[in-house]
Order: structure tokens, then sequence, then C-alpha cells
């Protein structure tokens, strides 16, 4: 593992080993736990390269705040980074990242002496609610250092934790209106046995302040139990709360909102989703937590390598349950036949990406077949079209471009935005719906794969191959769909595998349908 501290060598070596590879960043003031290690663990996941910083950002400290007594464990990040992986330690000091300059009276910041000119001002509309009432030019704070290390880091991926919802969101809208080439990761909120979530300031409460903290997340679970008993306006969702933690005295409610996730504008009702967010003071400490509220069915996001049945399982799956088979492979072979009748080459990847982010598909389940998903691009219908010799041809190419898988994984999760879904890929459950109700991770042996393949080749009249050639084959392709930089193939930690050896398609069907009824039984109200 490498530390750097200064701009110029973190760039040096990002020029050196960072050319064509996929570069996670885990953003951190240090003082890690088990909550910044599930991000780094997510970036591992996801990226060839992991990029941690380490660095207490005095821009977003007010004066009154606890900048000097911010908990600073270096060594200690230092250790806990190595043993999970991480590739390089970006620890600049302020000096080095905002330079010398002239004072900025606009600026908060808790070290007068240290001259800051920068500022990046995000929409007073999302800073100056929640914690943003009490905390005045705090997230302008957040915004100008992350910013400024994502244009030095530059990674693909940058990964953040839901505990900090309101500074999430904003992240999201500096990179869209500034347009910045990272995406933003939100991983779950990780909590101790006792529900409360993992923060740095957690190491100011004693045991007792800790168990009286863990209220904050039981009225959040009261308030979930309203929702599920379609309790959706913002009067019982909050009442539902502040009783709970009415119940311990000595924790203080700064605030307990209901706001648009997104924009963070209040609401009255969640219609969509809604985020529940609180801040309190336990003692002297102050501490924030929230939970999404989502009013929309389940999503199925199934993954698994190739020849493990995934496609036919999702298709008797969606009908099973009555959803929609969002079928991720038509989507990619309608752009490509958009691609062909435009007569575009596909080694034109600009002209592709163009095409990609104009496109509009859509997708409807046959209601009278209930098997053939119906595929429209631009409002003409390609259902069949997309299944020529031709389309088949190109496909892969063109579906290998990261400008194209970028576009149409927008497109899928804004066709998942009201849930009632079944995807099948390789990062679905990873990437592409991280958030799912129910995640499978569909396997089987090389030896099984290389079996069905052969039989599929027998029914179809094609010349047979050896089992040895077909398990080599195989082997190949999982290496390659693991190791690809685009889309590898993943499993999420939430995950519940199932080793298909020796299973029907019905049976395999039928796991997962249970397990879909299970978690539907699960999030009733007692």
């Amino acid at each position: 593992m490498r530390l750097f501290k200064t701009t110029a060598g973190m760039r040096c070596y990002l020029g050196l080993y960072g050319h064509s590879k996929k570069i996670g960043f885990v953003p951190t003031m240090g003082a890690l736990h088990v909550g910044h290690l599930s991000l780094i663990q997510g970036a591992k996941a996801q990226n060839d390269i992991v990029i941690v910083s380490i660095f207490v950002n005095p821009l977003q400290f007010g004066p009154a705040e606890d900048f000097d007594k911010y908990p600073r464990t270096f060594e200690q990040d230092l250790k806990l980074c190595e043993q999970s992986g991480v590739d390089a330690i970006f620890a600049p000091t302020a000096e080095e990242l905002y330079g010398l300059g002239t004072w900025d009276k606009g600026v908060v910041n808790a070290n007068p002496q240290l001259p800051i000119t920068v500022s990046v001002v995000p929409p007073k509309s999302m800073t100056d609610v929640l914690c943003g009432r009490s905390r005045p030019g705090h997230f302008q704070g957040v915004a100008t250092v992350v910013t400024k290390l994502l244009n030095i880091i530059q990674p693909t991926n940058a990964y953040f934790g839901q505990k900090d919802a309101q500074q999430v969101a904003i992240v999201r809208r500096l990179v869209a209106d500034l347009n910045l080439p990272t995406e933003i990761m939100t991983c779950p909120t990780v909590r101790e046995t006792s529900g409360l979530a993992y923060s740095s300031r957690n190491q100011y409460l004693n045991p007792q302040q800790k168990e009286q903290a863990s209220v904050l997340y039981r009225g959040l679970q009261q308030a979930e139990n309203a929702f599920r008993a379609q309790k959706r306006d913002r009067a019982s969702l909050l009442e539902a709360v502040k009783t709970e933690l009415a119940l311990v005295a000595d924790v203080q409610i700064e605030y307990v909102e209901l706001v648009d996730p997104t924009t963070l504008m209040t609401l009255d009702k969640v219609d969509e989703a809604g985020l529940l967010a609180i801040a309190a003071r336990v003692g002297s400490t102050r501490l924030i937590d929230n939970i999404l509220l989502r009013n929309r069915q389940p999503i199925v996001a199934i993954d698994g390598p190739a020849g493990a049945g995934k496609s036919t399982v999702t298709r008797k799956l969606a009908q099973a349950l009555g959803l929609l088979y969002l079928d991720t492979g038509a989507m990619y072979r309608a752009l490509t036949w958009l691609v062909l009748q435009s007569r575009t080459s596909v080694d034109d990847e600009p002209a592709i990406a163009e095409l990609a982010s104009s496109a509009h598909i859509h997708l409807t389940t046959d209601k009278d077949t209930q098997n053939l998903t119906r595929v429209w691009i631009n409002g003409q219908e390609v259902t069949h079209e997309i299944r020529s010799l031709e389309v088949t041809g190109k496909v892969s190419a063109i579906s290998a471009q990261a400008a194209v898988r970028q576009q149409l994984v927008k497109q899928q999760q804004l066709l998942g935005k009201q849930g009632g879904i079944v995807a099948e890929g390789r990062d679905i459950g990873t990437h592409v719906f991280p958030d799912a109700e129910v995640k499978i991770f569909l396997t089987a042996s090389v030896q099984e794969r290389a079996r069905r393949r052969r039989e599929d080749l027998s029914r179809q009249g094609q010349p047979l191959v050896s089992l040895e050639q077909l398990e080599k084959d195989i082997s190949d392709r999982d290496l390659s769909d693991s190791t690809r930089t685009i889309a590898p193939l993943r499993k999420a930690a939430d995950a519940i595998e199932i080793q298909t050896d020796g299973l029907s398609i019905a049976e395999v069907t039928e796991r997962i349908v249970n397990l879909y009824k299970q978690k539907l039984f699960l999030s009733q109200p007692d």
C-alpha cells in the first residue's frame, strides 16, 4: 500500500498504474470504523484500484465545532486500510490541498490562520435544510473538498455511506451539475448490535450514552412499521419517531424530518420515496441517522456466471410472480439494431455514445404468452428485429463499450424506479440495483454447466464438443467475465447463493419464489 501526501505524488501514481483501470475512491476524515471498512469492501469488489483519502477538512467545521478534538487515529487507519487491501492512501495537509491565497470571509473555517480562497457552492435549497440549519457553511465545505478530491483522483466510482444522506444528495447534485465523470455509490448504513449507526463520533459516548443513543434507530424503526401499515403522511411518520425518542429523556432532538431523498425538499407524504432523517444530541455529542422509505414493489436481482440458467429462471420467475422481466440483453440488442439502422460503424464509439444517450428503450411483457418481452426503441417496436443474426453478430462489441453501458444502466434504473421487476446479469445486485429487496447469485459447477451445454448442442442438432473442451471454455469465460473492466461478474455481499447442480429449472424457480414470499412476509407489519 502506498501513502501520498502531495497531489503530485498521487497523480503520478495514478498516471503510472491507473490507465484503463477502474478506480474506486473512498473519501474519509480518518478515525476509520466498521462503516468505513464496508465502503472499502464495496470499492474493492467493483474496481481494480482502491484509493482512500484521510483528511480532516477544516472547511466543514464551524467555529464552535469539534475540529481540534475530532478523533485522529492516522497510524491505526493505515493498518486498517492495508489489511483491507487498499492500494493507496491520499493524506494531504490543508495547505497542500487548498494552497495559499487570500482569506475569504464567506467561507466558514475552523482555522482562521489558514487562507483559503476556493469554494464550491451547492444550491441553498439543499444546504440550508436538515443539518445545514445548525451547521452553516458545513455542506459548502464538504462540496469544496469532495470536488477537489474527485478532480485529483478522477475515480470511476466514489463511495459514501447512506448514514450521511444529505451529504450524498449534495455530492450527487454537484457531480451532475459539474458533469464530473464519476459515479456516486451509496452503501447501506452499518450498525452496532444495538442499532446505533457506526460513526467516528461514537467514541465520544460512554457506555450508558451509547445505549441511550440506540433509541434513534428504534424511533426510525417505529416509523418504518407505520409506513408498512400504510401510514404515508408526514405527521404520522414524524409522530412515530418522536414518541419513541421521548422515552429517553437525555436524548435532545435537533430535528426529525421527512424529505425527498434526491432534492431534500420537505414531503407531506411519501408517494415514491422519502428520507426520514434525525439529528439529536446525547450529552454533548451530535448524532445523525436516517432510513429510506420506498413505496414500490420489490426488485429481484439475479446474477451469476454464464450457463447457470439465469435467463430461463428469470423469465419463469417473472411469470410466476407477475412481475416485469427486465431483459437487459434485449436493451443492448435494441441499441445494436439502432446502430446498424443508422449505418454507424461499431468502432465509432463517440457516435454510438450519442445514439445511446438519446435513445429511449421501452419493455413490456406480452399479456398472451407471458414469456415474450416486447421491445421498443424511440417509439418503434423491434421485438423480432433484435433477434436477427446481424444484431447477434454485433451486440457483444457494442455492449462492451463503457458509454453504452453507462447510458443503458441509467435507463434500467429508471425502469426499476417503481419496482416490480426481475432482472438478471453479472452485476445487477451490486451495481444496477444495489438496493434490490431480493438478491440471488445463481451458480453451478463448471462440470454441470458443461453437461447442460452439451445437451443444448445435441437438442439443437449442432456438432458435439467434448466435455473437456466445454469445461475449459466455461472456465475461460468465468475468468474473463470476473476480470473484465466493464460490468465484471460480482456476487453482492447480501446475495443468497443458489447452487443449481442437480436441480431442475422448476425447482430453482420455486426456491426463489419462496424466498420472495418470505421477504414480503417479513416486510409486513406485526
